[in-house]
């Protein structure tokens, strides 16, 4: 975090509603937790952040853990709101999103650093949102979240090494579609 209070500090002033801390803890959290919704819902990222925010704030009293704890709570919430936007839609009709007007978002790193580094964050976020879906939510959760596999195993439910599989094969599908482009400078 980079506050000059302790993450330990902010999140109890925040719990006890002090303006301050609360901006701290958005303005740290809220880029990656938005451009991750804008990859898993484009058209409703911006509603669902909201959403998850007041859930944030309605529980943060009874949150307990560390900085990284918080990050997995925080996707944990963001990705139930997802999931609830997606069983509303599925019990009413809906217009389909044009693939050409998925936001983009910050780069990626980690394994494939080298080659998302060469490319503009929109470009990486939509090559990553062309990813299967279960492959770009746990790249997006790794990456965006900053969260181990431990915890994208338990937002998503799945096994850690299923997570680990599923990253190898997004990462491994990014770098085949890279390799196949020239390189520019």
């Amino acid at each position: 975090m980079t506050s000059p209070h302790s993450f330990a500090d902010t999140l109890s002033a925040a719990a006890s509603g002090q303006e301050w801390a609360l901006a701290a803890l958005y303005r740290e959290s809220h880029p990656g937790l938005l451009r991750y919704l804008r990859v898993m819902e484009p058209g409703d990222a911006d509603d669902l952040a909201s959403e998850t925010w007041l859930d944030v704030a309605g529980s943060l009293v009874r949150f307990q853990g560390d900085e990284p704890q918080f990050r997995a709570w925080l996707f944990t919430i963001a990705r139930r709101r997802v999931i609830d936007l997606r069983r509303s839609r599925s019990r009413r009709r809906t217009e389909p999103v044009d693939p050409g007007l998925i936001p983009s978002v910050g780069a990626i790193a980690d394994a494939a650093d080298e080659a998302m580094q060469r490319m503009s964050s929109e470009e990486a976020l939509g090559r990553v949102a062309a990813l299967p879906p279960d492959q770009a939510e746990v790249v997006l959760l790794r990456v965006l979240g900053g969260l181990d596999v431990k915890d994208v195993a338990r937002i998503v439910d799945k096994r850690p090494g299923a997570v680990r599989a599923l990253q190898h094969r997004g990462l491994k599908r990014l770098s085949r579609t890279l390799s196949r482009e020239p390189v520019t400078e």
